[in-house]
């Protein structure tokens, strides 16, 4: 068995009533953590749109889920920038 195939662990969760097996590097305790925030987004979703089927959900998730991302990132980025301009204020 090679090494990255040690590393990898595999795991069923339930996402919006189905089950899946996950396999990955990650600790099963940070996939059953991204899961339940996919479950719950999902039911955050369907409460507003009921009429979705569950693949029209599942795409609208990822779209929200991607929208939130992308927010996170570019205010991650404006922080580093500030930060490292109040660094370089401080070495002047």
């Amino acid at each position: 068995m090679s090494q990255s195939d040690k590393e990898r662990k595999r795991i069923t969760v339930e996402i919006y009533n189905r089950s899946y097996t996950i396999v990955g590097q990650e600790e099963p305790h940070h996939i059953r953590m991204v899961s339940n925030l996919v479950d719950q987004k999902m039911r955050e979703i369907h409460e507003s749109n009921p009429a979705l089927d569950v693949s029209k959900l599942a795409v609208l998730t990822a779209v929200n889920t991607m929208n939130e991302y992308i927010k996170l990132k570019e205010e991650c980025a404006e922080l580093i920038n500030y930060i490292e301009k109040i660094e370089k204020e401080d070495d002047d």
